[in-house]
């Protein structure tokens, strides 16, 4: 409001000034310059009054709108700034972590290679055991026959040997005594 009196108090004293030029002239050239001056000051009364009603509010909006991005901008590069120290801090305990991962595989590997050693050496203990099971059993088999055959042998050769010594006389001598034994 304030702003208003203020405008048109100083459009008053150019329209004042305007009006003393166009008399001391006196031409009507001067009627058209004040026309033209008070138009001006119309104008520009008109502009100062919408922009002294819309640029404050404008302006207080636009401020508090930077003010919010600024502490946007702040907070995002806070949270940046803490997401950098993070990776630097893991990029610095990588090669740490990298060394404990190679020594606990290696460590692991070397239980392995253990463990398959020793199921190995059970599993080899084992086959030994039944190729020795085996081997005795196929022994055992090759004596039981050989005793057979040494047995069907030694009958074939009895009966050999008797049929060579057999005359008809032993064999009458045979017959009798079986006879003998029968009655």
């Amino acid at each position: 409001m304030k702003r208003t009196l203020r405008l048109l108090l100083i459009a008053g004293c150019v329209a004042a000034a305007c009006l003393a030029e166009g008399k001391e002239g006196g031409e009507s050239g001067g009627s058209l310059n004040l026309w033209k001056w008070a138009n001006f000051v119309v104008l520009a009364a008109g502009l100062g009054y919408l922009a002294g009603k819309n640029a404050g509010p404008f302006f207080d909006s636009r401020a508090r709108q930077i003010r919010k991005d600024i502490v946007e901008g702040d907070d995002l590069r806070t949270r940046a700034e803490n997401r950098l120290a993070e990776v630097e801090r893991r990029l610095a305990s990588l090669e740490s972590d990298i060394a404990q991962l190679r020594d606990e595989a290696q460590r692991e590997g070397e239980a392995e290679t253990e463990r398959l050693a020793r199921h190995s050496a059970g599993e080899i203990a084992k086959i030994q055991a039944h190729a020795q099971r085996e081997i005795d059993s196929a022994g055992k088999a090759a004596r039981v026959e050989l005793k057979r055959y040494a047995a069907e042998l030694a009958v074939t050769l009895a009966e050999r040997q008797i049929r060579a010594r057999m005359t008809p006389e032993t064999k009458d001598s045979l017959v009798r005594g079986f006879v003998r034994d029968l009655q």
